[in-house]
């Protein structure tokens, strides 16, 4: 039995469904994400296991024990929101001592445990500033003080990142995970953020509309996604949808176009069926177009429209046609080779096409997702 199991979870907002009979198994000790775009129902989720909101139907047990219906101040957890909550008129150790206050702690006991929880989160000289004296970072660190002083058996986290500028964020995730790990609490942390949630967690389960689409370690979503909206939503892909031409030698037709892709055989799949085919970028090899390729199971022909710094590598956006521009990541070193108006050959091997079975209703979800990101 799982330390914290959410069954068969409904929540309606009039006719929408926010949550749609979610089932997950959450481990004690482990660092659980909810990924998803807005609207997709991580946030209801989270406030139905903190308490502040309450499912239609399904049960959420803790230790075996049903939670449902116990109030949110009765339940063991604590409580990091994206907008700090600290309270103004209180020093930074009087906010993290409140929750101790409220228990009824003595205050030999507060007056320790705010020194220990002001050292672990590296403010250990700042405990008599108020909130106006500190910076962002510092506050949700505060926050995450007071959050852990009532010893709460799970830690919520809702995107409590999202508010800060990309150096701070990128500081303060290592902290709540160096923290976690520590302390070996059980963590469901809220985020639209992928790179965040790809790095800080044990496990990620990537919803939209209301549903968990794929629920599984970082390292397999990213590069085993099992759904045409996990596969499209994590990380960069190129992407073609098709149909299959002959599912036995493992070659597929892209839409829209007389270009054949070579996939790995599965025995799954059946002629004519159609699919999603992702490519990542950094398994695609570019090479001049008069030069000898390597043997590649695939080899597409186009034109630099767009190179891309990014640090340790270099993206070309490269057009196959009038529809589809396609990304490559490569070393800068290579890159300088390459200029932009220039035609390339793009290659690829058949066991790095991801290939997903896809039909209207994924269709649908991936386009509307992709509208609302730009929206």
């Amino acid at each position: 039995m799982a330390f914290l199991e959410l069954i068969d979870i409904a929540k309606y907002f009039g006719n929408v469904a926010a949550i749609n009979n979610v089932t997950l198994p959450i481990q004690q000790g482990e660092f659980l994400t909810l990924l998803g775009p807005s609207g997709c129902g991580k946030t209801t989720l989270l406030r139905m296991v903190a308490g502040f909101e309450t499912p239609d139907s399904g049960s959420i047990l803790l230790n075996g024990e049903e939670i449902v219906g116990r109030p949110a101040n009765k339940r063991p957890m604590g409580m990091v929101f994206q907008s700090y909550a600290l309270f103004p008129h209180m020093t930074a150790e009087q906010n993290i001592a409140f929750g101790m206050q409220m228990q009824r702690k003595s205050r030999e006991h507060i007056k320790q445990r705010c020194a220990e929880l002001l050292e672990l989160v590296g403010l250990g000289e700042l405990g008599s500033r108020y909130s106006h004296q500190m910076s962002g970072g510092q506050q949700q660190r505060v926050a995450l003080a007071r959050a852990l002083a009532v010893e709460p058996q799970v830690l919520l986290l809702d995107e409590p990142l999202s508010a800060l500028d990309a150096k701070v964020r990128i500081s303060l995730r290592n902290e709540i995970r160096r923290i976690q790990q520590q302390l070996k609490m059980t963590a469901i942390y809220v985020t639209h953020d992928q790179e965040e949630a790809l790095s800080i967690s044990d496990r990620i389960a990537v919803m939209a509309k209301g549903k968990i689409e794929q629920l599984d370690t970082p390292e397999k979503i990213y590069s085993n996604p099992q759904t045409a909206f996990s596969a499209t939503f994590i990380g960069n892909s190129n992407q073609f949808r098709g149909s299959i031409e002959s599912a036995s030698q493992g070659i597929s037709r892209v839409d829209g176009s007389e270009q054949r892709i070579s996939f790995v055989p599965q025995p799954q799949l059946h002629d004519g069926e159609n699919i999603l085919i992702v490519i990542r970028p950094e398994d695609i090899t570019v090479t001049h177009q008069s030069a000898e390729t390597e043997s590649s199971s695939n080899a597409i022909t186009g034109e630099i429209e767009l190179r891309t710094f990014l640090g340790p590598f270099t993206r070309l956006h490269v057009r196959m046609d009038r529809e589809t521009v396609l990304t490559a990541d490569i070393p800068n070193q290579q890159a300088n080779e390459y200029q932009t108006g220039q035609t390339v050959v793009l290659g690829f091997a058949a066991q790095a096409c991801k290939v997903l079975p896809i039909g209207e209703a994924e269709i649908a979800l991936v386009k509307q997702v992709e509208i609302e990101a730009v929206s």
